[in-house]
Formats: C-alpha cells, sequence, structure tokens
C-alpha cells in the first residue's frame, strides 16, 4: 500500500509539473479515476499554476481521447480483450456486461447519458465500438457529455484548494442529482423511442 501512494504521489508531482498536459495525459492513461485528476486541476487553478478555462479544455480532451481509445479496443480488438485487460483502465466484466445491455436498450443516443451513470459510463464506450457506431457522432455525443463532467470536478477542486482530496465527500450531493436527471432523459429518450416504433408500426 505504501508503494502506491508513493506512485500516486509522484503521478500528481507529474501532473503538476506538465500542467495542462499532466491533466490531459492523466486522464487519458486513466490510472486514476477521472475525477480525481480533473479535482487535483481544480486545485492547481486554485494555487495558481494554470487557469480554469485550460484545466477544463485539456481535461475535456484527454477525457475524450481515453474514451476513443476504449472505443477502438471495442471495434478492433472486441469483448475478450477487454474481459482480459480493462481491468487496467478501471473496467471490469460486469461494468461491459451493464454497458451492452444499455446500449441495444436504448441505441447510440445512450453513449450520452450514460457517462453521468455509475457502472456503465466508462465501459459504453465498448459496445459502441464493437457495433462500430460511427466515430464522428461518437466523438460529439462523448464530448459533449465530458464537458460539463470535466467542469464540474474542475470547479469543485478550485473551491476545495488544498482540500481537494475531499472530493468524493464535496462532489456527493452534485454527482447525485446529475444521475438523477441523466437516467430522466434517458427514461424520456426510451418512451420516445418507444412511441416512435409503435406509430411506424400502426402506420404499415
Amino acid at each position: 500500500m505504501h508503494f502506491i501512494s508513493d506512485l500516486i504521489s509522484q503521478l500528481f508531482e507529474w501532473i503538476q509539473n506538465l500542467g495542462y498536459f499532466g491533466i490531459m495525459i492523466g486522464l487519458m492513461i486513466e490510472v486514476i479515476p477521472s475525477e480525481i485528476v480533473l479535482a487535483y486541476g481544480g486545485y492547481l487553478v486554485w494555487s495558481g499554476d494554470i487557469n480554469f478555462f485550460g484545466a477544463v479544455l485539456f481535461g475535456t480532451i484527454g477525457g475524450v481521447i481515453a474514451q476513443i481509445f476504449v472505443y477502438w479496443i471495442g471495434r478492433y480488438g472486441g469483448r475478450p480483450v477487454l474481459e482480459k485487460y480493462g481491468k487496467y483502465i478501471f473496467i471490469k466484466k460486469k461494468h461491459i456486461d451493464h454497458s451492452e445491455v444499455w446500449f441495444e436498450k436504448y441505441g447510440t443516443g445512450v453513449i450520452f447519458t450514460a457517462r453521468f451513470i455509475p457502472i456503465v459510463r466508462h465501459a459504453i464506450s465498448v459496445p459502441a465500438g464493437i457495433s462500430r457506431m460511427p466515430l464522428g457522432k461518437f466523438t460529439l455525443l462523448t464530448t459533449l457529455a465530458v464537458i460539463p463532467w470535466s467542469t464540474l470536478f474542475v470547479f469543485l477542486g478550485y473551491k476545495l484548494g488544498d482540500q481537494w482530496e475531499n472530493i468524493d465527500e464535496k462532489a456527493a450531493p452534485y454527482t447525485k442529482e446529475i444521475i438523477l436527471v441523466a437516467l430522466a432523459v434517458i427514461i424520456i429518450y426510451f418512451l420516445f423511442k418507444w412511441y416512435k416504433s409503435k406509430k411506424k408500426g400502426s402506420a404499415i
């Protein structure tokens, strides 16, 4: 555990030294959960090392690239590769199972809303890649979801300042509301699809 703690401390020092690019690369490799990297980015804004807009911009770029990487693995390597190596990027078999069910049930539109739901938000890129969802559409929906997520955690990290490590406690009320809104959007989207298919069926 001491070794892991030292490794994480070194990673944060590395992120600080690289500034914006440190945040971007930290999110791309996902050795540390994205929320923590972004909160640390907020701390760097608070300390005056970087500015808020830059932290959000590079956080968004890093977050999107990380998901495109998972998408490519799904598209060219398939599920077996992710089941074997997904643990290194915090994706477990149960995450893939849930994400595939969601993708089959709600379609490509879930790529946006699922980003805010625990369990499926990282792994939803897997079925998108396997089903060969158009990369442009995938990237657009992913970017639209990553922007508010990055903004929230950079802002919370900034507000916490040198107490940024308490991000889980600070973010809990916000993430609960976001999850509820995302679930509501998914339900509305599903009902819309159901109504559209029913209307189309009755017209035949």
